[in-house]
């Protein structure tokens, strides 16, 4: 279906509410979406509400606002509300919305099929670590910030802190952990570094946090770190007595090296970087949070390295 609530025309695109079909169980599902009504296939981007949004939420306005003036499309899908409920909560019909997401795009707009980029922040981050190991084929880049790994751990790590999100989680998975073996089960099946290794070397991926996450944010470094080294060559990995101090000390240890600075991360620069396979992680001066400059930097990086080295396949016949 079309644009279907306040169109608001930017440019020659538009961007408004649309309904589509989730091939999960033939339901109808909201989004909203931007189509640049282009002349030429042009690239997507998909970006995921956090843990308590919806697709009307405004977190990643920059990132759209951007897409609109580079004529890129972007859709914001609300794959079934916040996180609090077993029908959410990296489940099959979420996998399944997030999908039919893009097939709605791609059917409603001339889409370059080799440019569907991914991004979210905190249960937006979870959300792309469950699709980068569910269906790495369909993205150029997944770029996670700020993102769930283990339900099971953030379960505890809520119970410690005192935030309220481990209620979500138990609603979610039908008990706490330990109540039955099929409790356990549903924590595992909707925990991303139970399947993420399936995105190892098939899909690019930005993973970051920043550094007093965990502290002053909901979710600690740790779960990054743990989704990095499930998609990263085994001699690449990060120690886990190295995870468990950055997690708890918010600062790097002497035994790694502090990172590059990057212009993208503006006064937020990145602390600790390490690159394995097509993954990525960077710790960063921050909290719970995406810096979005970074984030949109990291998508067009990889979109304008891709069409170089298509047109250098087209000019040699490759």
């Amino acid at each position: 279906m079309g644009i279907l609530a306040g169109p608001v025309v930017a440019g020659n695109g538009e961007f408004g509410e649309v309904s589509y079909r989730s091939d999960a169980d033939d339901s109808m599902q909201s989004a909203m979406f931007y189509d640049p009504k282009p002349a030429e296939e042009v690239p997507l981007v998909v970006a995921l509400h956090t843990w308590s949004g919806g697709y009307r939420q405004q977190h990643h306005k920059p990132i759209r606002e951007w897409c609109m003036k580079k004529g890129w499309a972007y859709i914001h899908p609300d794959f079934r509300g916040p996180a609090r409920r077993p029908e959410a909560t990296g489940s099959e019909l979420v996998i399944g919305d997030i999908v039919s997401a893009v097939k709605h795009a791609r059917e409603s707009t001339r889409i370059d099929p080799k440019a569907v980029f991914l991004v979210g922040t905190s249960g937006g981050g979870y959300h792309c670590l469950v699709m980068a190991g569910k269906h790495p084929e369909l993205f150029a880049g997944v770029s996670a910030w700020a993102s769930i790994s283990d339900l099971k751990a953030w379960y505890h790590d809520n119970i410690k802190s005192g935030r309220r999100y481990w209620n979500d989680i138990v609603k979610s998975c039908g008990g706490k952990p330990g109540d039955s073996p099929a409790v356990d089960a549903e924590y595992r099946k909707r925990s991303p570094v139970s399947y993420l290794k399936n995105a190892k070397g098939r899909v690019r991926l930005q993973i970051a946090t920043g550094i007093t996450d965990g502290h002053n944010g909901s979710v600690p470094i740790s779960h990054s770190l743990w989704a990095f080294n499930e998609v990263a060559e085994e001699k690449d990995r990060i120690g886990l007595e190295e995870i468990a101090f950055m997690t708890k000390e918010a600062r790097l240890p002497d035994t790694l090296a502090k990172a590059d600075p990057d212009p993208a991360f503006g006064a937020k620069q990145p602390i600790f970087r390490r690159s394995s396979a097509t993954a990525t992680v960077t710790i960063f001066e921050g909290g719970h949070e995406i810096i979005q400059p970074a984030a949109i930097a990291w998508m067009e990086e990889l979109y304008q390295s891709d069409r170089t080295r298509d047109k250098g396949d087209s000019k040699t016949g490759r």
